[in-house]
């Protein structure tokens, strides 16, 4: 099981650095275009663009289920990106939005691929999900002390 969760921390390792080479160096062709910088971070983003290319390639996945996760990091990514080098800072919801995206990428790499270990992750992720949903929404509890039944 640890070997399982070398691998998984590995593979995140190289989520986010495939996201902050395709974030970077679109930022960078972004600001050549749109903002006028010279044409040499043109040529940097546009490599930086390859680098993102070939990192995923490194990956222990297969090839749908690395780029569907990666597409999680990328929205929690983008928008850390944007608010670190553009001053925008995410809403309440950009920040929900992103941690439900980027946790179910975790579980979708982490998850165990054989019948009866993925059975036993998934209770346990489906009842520490219930837990947390119970501890977050719980509603307060009337007790006789509170009411006035004169």
């Amino acid at each position: 099981m640890l070997s399982n969760w070398i691998r998984v921390i590995a593979d995140i390792g190289l989520f986010v650095g495939a996201g902050l080479c395709e974030i970077g160096g679109g930022w960078l062709v972004w600001k050549v275009r749109k903002d006028g910088w010279h044409w040499v971070f043109f040529i940097v983003g546009s490599l930086v663009l390859v680098l993102y290319g070939i990192i995923p390639t490194f990956q222990s996945q297969p090839f749908g289920r690395t780029y569907a996760v990666y597409g999680g990091f990328f929205i929690g990514l983008s928008l850390f990106w944007g608010w670190v080098f553009d001053s925008q800072r995410p809403d309440k919801w950009d920040f929900i939005c992103s941690a439900i995206a980027v946790s179910a990428c975790i579980v979708m790499i982490s998850v165990p691929r054989n019948r009866e270990a993925a059975s036993h992750f998934m209770v346990l992720v489906y009842l520490e999900s219930v837990s947390i949903i119970a501890r977050m929404y719980q509603p307060a509890v009337p007790s006789f002390e509170d009411h006035d039944f004169t």
